[in-house]
């Protein structure tokens, strides 16, 4: 599925994705890719500005690590971030059923 496709929804899958992890932006386009069985191929460059702007808006925070003398930012989900996520899936919900009403 492209990214044009997923406009809009990046940031819930993003958030959804850091709620069981601390990832890095690399792995979370691999958890992403995992759970929607290759549906779900990011490119980094759209993940990334929604992480920066995830970050921005204190719904994710970060922090640099070090592994194997490379320095990577890794991000979390905050309090805020998980209200967000809630908020996101009830609404998604909501959509969802909606639109199995009317196509079914």
């Amino acid at each position: 599925m492209t990214s044009d496709r997923l406009r809009g929804h990046v940031d819930l899958l993003l958030l959804s994705a850091l709620e069981t992890e601390e990832a890095h932006g690399y792995r979370l386009v691999e958890v992403l890719r995992e759970r929607s069985n290759g549906a779900f191929d990011l490119p980094e460059g759209t993940v990334y500005p929604s992480l920066y702007r995830l970050e921005r808006d204190s719904l994710v925070a970060s922090r640099w690590e070090r592994v194997d003398g490379r320095r990577r930012r890794v991000y979390r989900l905050t309090r805020r971030g998980a209200a967000r996520l809630a908020q996101g899936r009830a609404s998604w919900r909501e959509f969802s059923s909606a639109m199995d009403a009317v196509l079914a």
